[in-house]
C-alpha cells in the first residue's frame, strides 16, 4: 500500500504538459541529436578515408581500408560509449543528474573538434589519432543516455512519460538524418569545385587535395548542437525526485519544481525523513533484495538491449556495404572519391527519412496508448519477419529491377526498429528502478546494448565476407556472406522477442508505484517485485 506520497512527487505526476516538458525534450533531446550524427557519420566516411590514407602498394586492397583499421574506426567509439554507460550512469546517482549532465556534453564538444583536427605524418598515425578521439566522444555519448533517460522520466507526469522519453531519444532519428543531409551538402559542395576523376588504377587518381577537408569538416560539425543547448543545460535544476528521494532535500526539492511548475508546492521533511528509514529503500545493487525485486527486470532490460542493438547497429554502420552488395551503389572505380561520399549519403537519407525517422515517432505517438511490451514485442516480431524477407531469397534481391523492393524492405526494418524495441529498451529502464539506482541500472542496460553493438559491427564486418576468396575484400577472412548475415540478424531478433517477456509493463504507473519507494514494508512483501502493470506478463 502507498503511503506517505511526497506533494512534490505527486505535483509532478498530475502536471498538465507544460512549456517546461518541450523545453526538457529539446534540451536533452539534443544530446541524442549529437549522438547518433557523430555515431553514424563515420559510415559516410569510411571509404573515403581509404582512399585518402590507403593508397599505397602495400594496402592489402589499395584505396580500402585494411580489415582492422575498419574494424578500429567503426567500432571505437562504441566501445568509448559503453564505458561512458556504465561510468556517468553510476556516477549520475553518486553526484546527482545535474552536476554531471553538462561534462557529457563539453566531451563531446571537444572530441568532436578534435577527430575533425586529427593529425599524424602517417596514414597510421592520422587514422590513430582519430581512433583515441573517437573513443573520448564515445565516452561522453554514453553518458548521455543514462543522464538524459532519467532526468526526462523524473520530469515527466505518468500519464505522457513514455511519450516524452521517446521524445527525447526520437531526436536521435533526426541526429542520423541531418549527418547524412550535411554529408550530402559538403560532398556535392567539393565534388562541383573541384574535379577528379573516377577510380582508375589506383585511389590516388580518383582525388583531389581538398578531399581531406572532406571528412575533416562533416565529423566537426557534430559539436555545433551540442554546444548550442550546453548553456540550456546548466539552467536546468535537478530533478525533484533525486533532491528528495536521493539527496533528501524536500525544501530544496520544492523550491525548485515550485519554480517549474509555477504552483506553490510544501516541503515535507518529515515525510523524506520517514521514507528514507524504511528498510525496503535502504538496499544496493548488489544486495538479495534487490535481486529478489528488480534482478529479472535488469536481465529482461540488458539482454532485450543487446539482441536489439546487434542487427541495428549492424544494419546502420554499414549500410554502405549492404547497398554494394546488392549493386545499389556503382563499384568505386565509377566514382571519384568525393562523389561516392555523396552517394553513401544519399542512400543514408533516403532510409532515414522512409523507415528511421517514423518510427521513432510512431513510438511517441503510441507508446502511452499500446503500452511498452506490445510495441516491443511486435518490432521485434516484424524486424524477425523483414530480415528473413531480405535474407532467404537474397539473390532474387540482388537482381537490378528487384533492388527497389530490397530497399523498401530495409527501410521497413528499420521503421520497426525504432517504432518497437530500439525506443521501448531505452524508455523502460529509466521508469522501473528505484531512484538512487535509476542511474546506474539505465547505464547498466544501455552498455549491454553497446555491448551487442560492438559484436554486430566487429562481426557483421568479418560475417558478410563472401567464402568465395575471389569475391571478399583482400585482408579478411572467408564469412558467411550477406545472406547468412542477415539470417543470423533475424534470429537475434526473433530472440529479443522471447527476452521481451522478462520486461514489465510501465505504462500509466507513477515512478515509485513502479520501484515500490512508497511501498510500507510492513504491509507488503519487498521480497516480491512491486506491481508493475495492470496486467502481470507471464514469464
Amino acid at each position: 500500500m502507498a503511503r506517505d506520497d511526497l506533494s512534490v512527487l505527486t505535483a509532478l505526476d498530475v502536471a498538465k504538459t507544460q512549456w517546461y516538458h518541450f523545453t526538457a525534450i529539446i534540451v536533452a533531446g539534443m544530446g541524442f541529436f549529437t549522438d547518433a550524427y557523430d555515431l553514424f557519420s563515420i559510415a559516410n566516411v569510411t571509404k573515403l578515408l581509404g582512399r585518402i590514407y590507403y593508397t599505397h602498394e602495400g594496402a592489402p586492397k589499395p584505396g580500402t581500408l585494411p580489415p582492422n583499421v575498419s574494424l578500429a574506426v567503426n567500432g571505437v567509439a562504441l566501445c568509448g560509449t559503453l564505458a561512458g554507460q556504465v561510468f556517468f550512469g553510476w556516477l549520475g546517482d553518486k553526484m546527482g543528474r545535474k552536476k554531471v549532465y553538462g561534462l557529457t556534453l563539453a566531451i563531446m564538444v571537444f572530441s568532436s573538434i578534435a577527430s575533425g583536427l586529427s593529425f599524424g605524418h602517417t596514414a597510421k598515425g592520422t587514422v590513430s589519432t582519430l581512433c583515441f578521439f573517437r573513443f573520448w566522444l564515445g565516452f561522453g555519448i554514453g553518458g548521455d543516455y543514462p543522464l538524459s533517460a532519467t532526468i526526462m522520466s523524473e520530469y515527466a507526469n505518468k500519464k505522457t512519460r513514455g511519450a516524452f522519453i521517446a521524445a527525447v531519444f526520437a531526436m536521435q532519428g533526426f541526429g542520423i538524418l541531418f549527418g547524412g543531409l550535411v554529408s550530402l551538402v559538403i560532398s556535392t559542395i567539393f565534388d562541383h569545385a573541384y574535379s577528379a576523376p573516377a577510380y582508375e588504377v589506383n585511389a590516388e587518381a580518383s582525388l583531389v587535395p581538398q578531399a581531406d577537408y572532406v571528412w575533416r569538416i562533416i565529423l566537426m560539425l557534430g559539436a555545433l548542437p551540442a554546444a548550442l543547448t550546453y548553456y540550456w543545460r546548466m539552467k536546468m535544476p535537478e530533478t525533484a525526485r533525486y533532491t528528495a528521494l536521493v539527496a533528501k532535500n524536500a525544501k530544496q526539492a520544492a523550491q525548485d519544481m515550485s519554480k517549474v511548475l509555477q504552483v506553490e508546492i510544501e516541503a515535507e521533511q518529515d515525510k523524506v525523513d520517514k521514507l528514507s528509514e524504511r528498510d525496503n529503500n535502504n538496499f544496493g545493487l548488489f544486495t538479495k533484495k534487490f535481486a529478489k525485486r528488480h534482478g529479472m527486470h535488469l536481465v529482461g532490460t540488458c539482454t532485450t538491449w543487446f539482441l536489439l542493438d546487434i542487427a541495428y547497429y549492424s544494419s546502420n554502420l554499414f549500410q554502405k556495404d549492404i547497398y554494394s552488395s546488392i549493386g545499389w551503389l556503382p563499384p568505386a572505380k565509377e566514382m571519384n572519391a568525393i562523389h561516392e561520399v555523396f552517394r553513401v549519403s544519399k542512400a543514408q537519407v533516403l532510409i532515414a527519412l522512409c523507415g528511421t525517422v517514423p518510427g521513432y515517432w510512431f513510438t511517441v505517438a503510441f507508446i502511452d496508448h499500446l503500452g511498452r511490451f506490445f510495441i516491443q514485442l511486435m518490432g521485434f516480431f516484424f524486424m524477425t519477419v523483414f530480415m528473413f524477407a531480405l535474407a532467404i531469397p537474397y539473390d532474387h534481391w540482388t537482381k537490378k529491377e528487384n533492388r527497389i523492393g530490397f530497399l523498401v524492405m530495409y527501410a521497413l526494418t528499420f521503421f520497426f526498429a525504432n517504432f518497437g524495441p530500439n525506443s521501448t529498451t531505452f524508455v523502460v529502464p529509466a521508469e522501473i528502478f528505484p531512484a538512487r539506482l535509476r542511474s546506474t541500472c539505465h547505464g547498466i542496460s544501455s552498455a549491454a546494448g553497446k555491448a551487442g553493438a560492438i559484436v554486430g559491427a566487429f562481426g557483421f564486418l568479418y560475417a558478410s565476407q563472401s567464402k568465395d576468396a575471389t569475391k571478399r575484400d583482400a585482408g579478411y577472412p572467408a564469412g558467411i556472406g550477406m545472406k547468412n548475415t542477415l539470417i543470423v540478424l533475424a534470429v537475434s531478433n526473433c530472440l529479443g522477442m522471447f527476452f521481451t517477456f522478462l520486461v514489465p509493463e510501465s505504462k500509466g504507473k507513477s515512478l515509485e508505484e513502479l520501484s515500490g519507494e512508497n511501498e510500507d514494508e510492513g504491509t507488503n512483501d519487498t521480497s516480491q517485485p512491486p506491481p508493475v502493470s495492470s496486467r502481470t506478463v507471464p514469464v
